[in-house]
């Protein structure tokens, strides 16, 4: 396992489990959202972010939270040895996306680029965040299935992990690398 595209809904952990995964793997992590979300909101062109992700997976291993399907298409995935999927509960990932959205607000913590999280786009409308971790929760369930089965992602791992205590005990498993520096 070098190079894992990790998936999940708003709230599912993609970005914790990221960090520790890459740390552990001793390879880079990107938080697709950094790249995605310019300042003021504003969308990444496609050919860009492209241009970035491609560049990033250049490294002699990765871990990417989130691939961003609807402007990469398969790209992550038909590069990636190993897919991370953080099926977990609804009401688990909401209740994540309520404890670390509100203080965010509270505090206006940046997230990247100078944005920050407000109240209206947190609870408000059919894009809002959590109406949108909804959504995606039910469409995940019946779609990654159908796309990972395709013949030209049959050489992906899969690792489909289905509560806190699975990834706990997933992550658990994955030896640390050496440092350059140890003997």
């Amino acid at each position: 396992m070098r190079s894992v595209s990790i998936q999940g809904i708003s709230g599912s952990g993609k970005t914790t489990l990221g960090a520790a995964l890459a740390a552990r793997l001793g390879v880079p992590h990107l938080e697709t959202d950094a790249l995605v979300h310019g300042p003021g909101w504003t969308e990444t062109p496609d050919d860009e972010l492209r241009t970035a992700v491609e560049a990033f997976m250049q490294a002699d291993g990765w871990v990417i939270d989130s691939d961003y399907r609807r402007k990469l298409g398969t790209l992550v995935l038909e590069r990636a040895d190993t897919v991370v999927w953080l099926d977990l509960p609804l009401r688990v990932c909401l209740r994540r996306l309520l404890r670390r959205t509100v203080p965010r607000i509270r505090r206006r913590q940046e997230l990247w680029n100078g944005n920050l999280e407000s109240w209206r786009d947190a609870f408000w409308g059919w894009d809002s965040l959590f109406v949108y971790a909804v959504r995606k929760h039910g469409s995940q369930r019946r779609t990654l299935p159908k796309l990972l089965a395709r013949p030209e992602l049959a050489h992906l791992d899969v690792v489909r992990l289905r509560s806190p205590r699975e990834v706990e005990e997933w992550l658990g498993t994955i030896v640390a690398a050496k440092r350059s520096d140890e003997p």
